[in-house]
Formats: structure tokens, C-alpha cells, sequence
């Protein structure tokens, strides 16, 4: 069982990593394998709607950090996006990153468990986590909470170290995230995923 962690913060060892590190503890614990990609810092544009993914390609026409986190993305079993707030928002490399990431990986991501980590100095989580959280809603991916917004506060590196709610909110998110990955599995053995419809797409403008 494993769980690929994309730290979206341009500084790798920041208070973004501080909040991963707090929830690899719990995920050492409970026996579950981790892997943290680091994409804040490399240059990844946007998605130009070209198509390419999905006429035969299969991948990003960009081949870049994308398409190497698209096989690792097919193999875990669940995913944490971690951003630091900028302007009320998450990183803008991170959405590019997310943006081509979801529409280009042709695999089934019904029962993958999400999980979002926000870092702020002061405003802008619950925006934030909105933000994020929709791309595991539009998946199927069940997503993971824990006793309060999935937050730690901190400016400077390090900081969060201080946030002692916030590392038990990681912990208790961790814990709570272990717990679904393991009944998923469970009731996948037992009941297979959930019967899929042919999507009935209805648009606005006919």
C-alpha cells in the first residue's frame, strides 16, 4: 500500500515538508509505503487544450514532471497534495502540475484517497482546500479529513514546528487517511469498486 505525496512548495524543506514529515510518522505506523515528489520548484506550464492526451497519446504532449508522475499516480493507492497559500490560493506551478496531471492519466481513479495540505502564514486556507479537494471530487476519489481544515500555519522556514494544533491535525489526518486506504482495500477484495454508468454528458450549449 503507498501513497504518492506532491509537495507543491518551492522550497523543499520548508513548512510544507514539515507537515509531510509529521504524517510519514503516522504512515511509517501503520505500514504504509511513501513517496514525496517535489514539483514547486520546476518549471511546469499550464494545460493549452491541444487534445493530444486523449486522441491516441495517452500522456501530456509536454513531457515533463507530468507524465513521470503519471505512472506513479497509476500505482499508489492514494494521493496528498501539499501547497503553501499565495493570494488567497495554492501554488500556480502546483494547479498547472494538477491540471494536466488529472486530465492526461488515462487510469480509473475511483477509490484513490485523496488528501490536501494547505500551509498559511494567516488567510486563504478553506479557499485553498476547496481548490484542491475538487480534483479528487471529480474523480471519485474519496477524500480524507481529520479534526479540523487539512492546515498548519507558518511564514518563515520552520515555523510550522510551532503550530502544535496543526502537526496533531497532520497526525490525526494521517490516521484517518490509513483508515480509508485500508477498508478500500478491504472492500475492494470483498465487493470489487462500485458498478460504473456510461457518463451521460449534458451540455449547456447544444
Amino acid at each position: 500500500m503507498k501513497v504518492l505525496m506532491i509537495n507543491g512548495s518551492p522550497h523543499l524543506k520548508g513548512n510544507t515538508r514539515i507537515a509531510f514529515d509529521e504524517m510519514i510518522k503516522v504512515f511509517d505506523q501503520e505500514g504504509i509505503e511513501t513517496e514525496i515528489l517535489n514539483i514547486g520548484n520546476k518549471d511546469i506550464r499550464g494545460c493549452i487544450a491541444c487534445m493530444t492526451c486523449k486522441n491516441g497519446a495517452n500522456k501530456c504532449v509536454f513531457d515533463d514532471i507530468v507524465n513521470e508522475a503519471a505512472q506513479k499516480f497509476a500505482e499508489c493507492d492514494g494521493l496528498v497534495v501539499g501547497t503553501p497559500v499565495y493570494f488567497g490560493s495554492a501554488n500556480s506551478t502546483l494547479i498547472s502540475f494538477l491540471t494536466r496531471l488529472f486530465y492526461s492519466v488515462p487510469i480509473d481513479k475511483t477509490m484513490k484517497v485523496g488528501a490536501s495540505v494547505i500551509v498559511a502564514r494567516r488567510g486563504g486556507i478553506s479557499a485553498t482546500y476547496d481548490e484542491i479537494n475538487k480534483f479528487f471530487a471529480i474523480s471519485g476519489m474519496p477524500i480524507a479529513s481529520t479534526q479540523y481544515w487539512n492546515a498548519i500555519h507558518g511564514r518563515e522556514q520552520g515555523e510550522a514546528t510551532q503550530d502544535g494544533e496543526g502537526l496533531q491535525t497532520m497526525r490525526v489526518l494521517a490516521r484517518n487517511m490509513s483508515f480509508l486506504l485500508k477498508s478500500i482495500a478491504d472492500g475492494k477484495a470483498k465487493y470489487g469498486l462500485p458498478e460504473k454508468e456510461d457518463f451521460h454528458r449534458t451540455n449547456f450549449i447544444r
